[in-house]
């Protein structure tokens, strides 16, 4: 097999996508990953990287254009990080975000199981309810530019709402207009580090600016500027973030106009929503995602129901309406007083709620002797702890039903399930994110015989292999990620040394000398840069 050469330039097809949204092309048995590809396109490629296992490229030139192929409506397209398939029609990234999800459960889960269908968005833009505006050392305020940490400034984002940026360029605005510095991630000196803004159906805002502080100059000022810019704005509030890293909210608030909550409705139920709680950013692509929980549920009226993982109870109270007791979990205590309060407000008398770690609670519910019927697990992007798959399969449900938004922990977790005697029976996706390459999905794992003698097996964790769990990645698992999208070779190393500076937990002594004084290669900058990425990816930030 000949081998590829930077610069080089190949004819391949473009055979599929990758969960990045790249193109995936094949040349001399070699993968090879290009940005801006559609499928069955025959291109000339050029060769930009050449890693380990695979190789990144770049279009040359398009030998036969897909009918599938659009010019990007965005003007940022190519520029900002935020979506990967604005050169597809819709029907083609609901191709893409399918097979996705079809490999990660085949490919990782080991499942012999169709994804039933996608369930794509009647309006694909501005559909978002939460934005998030990282704010540049220069007063830049837009979204990152993909894979580096540089603000592309932003006026308008066909997936935002128009009144979440025209929030946003009000603060940029009284930035502006009073010399109000910007945060510098390098230097960890100034002010404004994000800009947040949440937006409900009635198009009624709620603005928080978070800061490297306590207190901003000209607040009165600030709160005028967004009220003048969006009149619908019904909050303004201020963030303390004091902390390096990635971690957008601090953990205090202090309003500066107005309340410090939104009103929403979802399923035909009201929420209350403060800044931190867990919201699905989508509303009317959360209520088709709901909607296929319950129909996996299978409800009748009869059955208690768990759910972790609840946010402020959205899932739970949608449950709380077939079921004869909901129970929901959450680790953020103003979600479950929020979720409290929403229960109170719709008449909900069915539903109650614990604060605290998913896995915590699960124990304990599971010791308490509690016997649901059915489980709904709602994790973040790394899914699943171990010790919360076996307290969910100690209570012994008839069902479980897993909400995901990342199709290779799901794949991992499902596997896992399998070994407990949980086999996934239904699958199907949910394009909660149109434009960008995430994807949502639904998965009814339901309680099986482990083998014919019906014998019941007893299960330790500590025969399982635990590091595939580790902090959400194993570190063979980071190396390849930045490998594969930066063609950087990291060592276990400055892996654990970009841990320990992100306050991760590290095993005891991971990597360290034993020599006195020892002299030890510290990560370079760039290096550092693409292990974060990694983290970020896989939740562990």
């Amino acid at each position: 097999m000949e081998a590829l050469e930077k610069g080089s330039v190949y004819t391949a097809v473009i055979d599929g996508y990758s969960s990045e949204g790249l193109g995936i092309a094949r040349v001399n048995g070699a993968v090879v990953f290009v940005p801006h590809a559609v499928r069955g396109e025959e291109i000339d490629l050029r060769i930009t990287k050449v890693m380990k296992t695979s190789c990144a490229g770049e279009i040359v030139k398009i030998h036969d254009p897909s009918p599938e192929r659009m010019e990007p409506e965005c003007p940022y397209a190519g520029k900002c990080g935020g979506c990967a398939y604005r050169h597809l029609t819709y029907p083609e990234e609901l191709w893409a975000k399918r097979q996705r999800v079809q490999d990660a459960l085949t490919r990782i889960g080991g499942l012999d199981l169709t994804v039933e269908e996608i369930l794509g968005a009647k309006n694909p833009e501005h559909y978002r309810n939460k934005s998030q505006y990282p704010v540049g050392a220069d007063g830049s305020i837009g979204f990152f530019q993909a894979r580096t940490h540089k603000v592309v400034p932003i006026r308008r984002c066909l997936i935002q709402t128009e009144a979440a940026d025209r929030t946003a360029q009000a603060v940029g605005e009284w930035m502006r207009r009073y010399k109000i510095s910007a945060y510098d991630e390098t230097t960890g000196k100034g002010l404004v580090r994000h800009v947040c803004v949440r937006v409900n159906r009635k198009g009624e805002s709620l603005c928080c600016v978070v800061v490297n502080g306590n207190k901003v100059p000209r607040e009165p000022e600030l709160a005028a500027y967004v009220t003048a810019a969006v009149p619908h704005t019904v909050g303004v509030l201020l963030n303390s973030n004091t902390r390096r890293g990635n971690v957008i909210l601090g953990d205090k608030y202090r309003t500066l106009f107005g309340r410090n909550y939104l009103m929403d409705t979802l399923c035909g139920l009201e929420f209350k929503l403060s800044m931190p709680s867990f919201y699905q950013v989508n509303r009317d692509q959360a209520e088709m995602l709901y909607g296929k929980a319950l129909e996996f549920a299978g409800l009748t009226g009869n059955e208690t129901v768990l759910d972790l993982y609840c946010g402020i109870g959205t899932i739970t109270l949608c449950l709380a309406k077939a079921a004869k007791r909901v129970i929901g979990a959450e680790i953020v205590p103003p979600a479950i007083r929020d979720a409290k309060e929403n229960a109170l407000r719709n008449h909900i008398e069915n539903a109650e709620f614990f604060c605290g770690d998913a896995a915590d609670i699960a124990a304990k519910l599971e010791s308490d002797g509690l016997r649901p019927d059915v489980v709904t697990v709602d994790p973040p992007r790394k899914g699943l702890a171990p010790e919360v798959i076996a307290s969910v399969a100690a209570m012994g449900p008839e069902k479980v039903v897993y909400v995901s938004c990342d199709p290779a922990t799901l794949g991992r977790d499902v596997k896992i399930f399998r070994e407990f005697g949980y086999e996934a029976k239904r699958a199907a996706a949910v394009d909660m994110f149109p434009g960008t390459a995430h994807v949502e999905t639904v998965v009814l794992l339901s309680k099986g015989e482990i083998d014919s003698k019906k014998v019941r097996v007893e299960f330790s964790l500590e025969d399982m292999d635990m590091s595939k769990f580790q902090d959400g990645a194993t570190y063979p698992q980071i190396k390849e990620y930045v490998l594969e999208h930066t063609g950087l070779k990291v060592s276990s190393l400055y892996i654990s040394q970009v841990k320990r500076k992100c306050g991760l937990e590290v095993g005891q002594n991971y990597n360290l000398s034993k020599k006195e004084n020892p002299k030890v290669p510290q990560c370079p900058p760039e290096k550092e840069a693409a292990i974060r990425e990694a983290l970020n990816h896989f939740g562990m930030l």
